[in-house]
């Protein structure tokens, strides 16, 4: 059975929402990865983007536990922000610390957690097209939102 993310934060973990992203790079990852951590505070849009997740992907109670909505969306979300192939992806999801603070498993006392390449593999590919597409245009919609509250 997927969960959406782990709430219960190990010692040392920094909560997703306390995370600073670098302000001046001109890398496109930080950017992405700030949107990320909006749509994890932002409980409407959290709440929409989930149940669409939750929607379309099918979950099965076999086996072992499955990757959560939030690691798959963060993963899927980074693979196609850098155009990445799967190799470059594991590499990302297992050694770049901004990421894995996203994702919620970088803490200095347990760096155990590592994302096997056929695990990104089998659990991605399931972030078809047409669900980034619902999903991007929630996102949108909550940007206009901020534009406009900005304006005021």
């Amino acid at each position: 059975m997927r969960k959406r993310f782990e709430i219960q934060y190990e010692i040392g973990a920094i909560p997703i929402e306390e995370i600073e992203f670098p302000k001046r790079s001109r890398d496109e990852l930080p950017s992405v990865l700030r949107g990320l951590q909006y749509i994890y505070m932002d409980p409407t849009l959290n709440s929409k983007v989930f149940e669409l997740l939750e929607a379309e992907i099918v979950s099965s109670d076999m086996g072992r536990p499955a990757m959560s909505y939030w690691e798959l969306l963060v993963l899927g979300t980074v693979r196609l922000t850098l155009s990445a192939n799967y190799d470059r992806l594991e590499h990302v999801a297992n050694y770049d610390s901004l990421v894995r603070n996203v994702l919620g498993v970088d803490t200095p006392f347990n760096k155990q957690k590592r994302y096997p390449l056929q695990t990104i593999k089998d659990n991605v590919c399931l972030l078809t097209e047409e669900l980034l597409e619902k999903i991007n245009e929630h996102v949108v919609k909550a940007g206009h939102k901020l534009k406009k509250k900005a304006k005021k």
